[in-house]
């Protein structure tokens, strides 16, 4: 992909995100309404006022990192439910990111890249 093109994404990226409120309604160490053997391991929520293909709001993952921006993301494919998704990584270490992409990828029916903002 062109350079520009990625800057271009990434800056509409930073824009929806300084734009919207994140809600963390998931926060580490608690689990999955449905799935109570799945445990988050990172504040998990969505961006306020935003939507997401599944009728929620685009899924975020806050970390730890004082470096407050999106500069990672993760899209999913969830075979059970057919769909895919992304998910923002908000301020994540690289120990929580491959914390978060090892969540993603712990089942047979769910699997997940990370994509990795440039330095451009």
């Amino acid at each position: 992909m062109l350079p520009d093109a990625n800057n271009e994404f990434w800056k509409a990226v930073d824009n929806l995100v300084s734009d919207s409120r994140v809600i963390i309604d998931r926060p580490k160490g608690t689990s999955h309404p449905r799935f109570p053997d799945m445990i988050y391991p990172a504040d998990y929520g969505y961006l306020e006022n935003t939507t997401s293909p599944d009728g929620g709001g685009i899924d975020v993952y806050k970390g730890t990192s004082l470096f407050g921006k999106v500069d990672a993301m993760i899209c999913t494919i969830d075979l059970m439910k057919r769909d895919s998704e992304i998910k923002l990584l908000i301020g994540c270490t690289l120990e929580e990111k491959r914390i978060i992409l090892d969540f993603h990828n712990n089942s047979e029916y769910m699997k997940g890249i990370l994509i990795e903002r440039g330095l451009a």
